[in-house]
């Protein structure tokens, strides 16, 4: 069998901070009490001690199982739940109770619906924003199965920004992500741009992509209007899932950064622990 080489020793500059502190507890608590579920704790997300303590979170809708099965990601598959219509409402109780500035919300992929839940995103965001006029909304949302009309239930409910992942670069993407195409996200990611509601995505390095590849990717993504990019090092959740090929040094990241911001983008998040919602209140304009 073949050795993973995630279980390697990881380098310093991946050392995580333990989920401390009164502020954490206070938005576990607020969590755990209305019934949500967030991407902090489903994908394993080496962020969230610092996010928590600072008071923010990423929810995530439409339940905890997702349809697909990605090499990459944590979050259970099977069969989900049904729709829950009280969760949009309980989730603007606890933006509120949190006090957020800004609200970040994403979602399993919901396959198994005639829209993939885009209802549900609309209604989400609606009581959002009815609960917190002050609270900017970014959205992670999923390919809907490249559906545009779905992807203009969310863009009708204006949220600040709309994010969609390619995850990672075309090459590797068959490999990667179950049933999603390069193809229809940067298709999505267009439409989004198209709106006037600013474009947001992010891919994941490490997973064997070359430089040129990511830069390419760069090339893409300004290419169908996106402006702000996420580039982090990918972190195998478990043995079964996808290897590390290698871990990204902190240079490389930088370079990055300073390369997409001469490519022309408004935003590079690039950094080792760097994740979708990460410091994703920068980028409200």
């Amino acid at each position: 069998m073949k050795e993973s080489k995630q279980h390697t020793r990881k380098p310093s500059w991946l050392k995580i901070k333990l989920p401390i502190g009164t502020n954490y507890a206070q938005v576990k608590s607020i969590v755990d009490s209305h019934r949500l579920h967030t991407i902090c704790t489903s994908g394993k997300c080496p962020n969230m001690g610092e996010c928590w303590d600072a008071g923010t979170a990423t929810f995530m809708i439409l339940g905890e199982i997702c349809t697909r099965s990605c090499r990459f990601c944590a979050t259970t598959t099977g069969k989900p739940e049904p729709v829950d219509w009280d969760e949009p409402q309980r989730l603007a109780e606890s933006v509120k109770l949190m006090g957020l500035k800004h609200c970040v919300v994403t979602s399993v992929d919901r396959d198994d619906l005639k829209d993939g839940g885009a209802a549900v995103w609309a209604a989400t965001i609606k009581a959002i924003k009815k609960e917190n006029p002050q609270t900017t909304i970014e959205v992670l949302i999923p390919d809907f199965k490249g559906k545009l009309e779905d992807v203009d239930k969310v863009i009708a409910a204006k949220p600040d920004i709309i994010s969609h992942n390619l995850e990672t670069v075309e090459r590797l993407t068959p490999q990667i992500r179950s049933a999603a195409s390069y193809a229809r996200s940067l298709k999505v990611v267009a439409h989004i741009a198209k709106s006037g509601i600013p474009a947001k995505s992010g891919i994941m390095v490490g997973l064997g992509e070359t430089r040129e590849e990511v830069l390419a990717t760069m090339d893409d993504l300004l290419a169908v209007g996106c402006r702000i990019m996420t580039i982090g090092q990918y972190l195998q959740p478990t043995r079964a899932h996808q290897d590390v090929d290698r871990y990204v040094t902190p240079e490389e990241f930088d370079e990055y950064h300073d390369i997409g911001i001469k490519k022309g983008f408004r935003f590079v998040e690039s950094k080792p622990l760097v994740r979708s919602s990460y410091h994703a209140e920068k980028h409200v304009e």
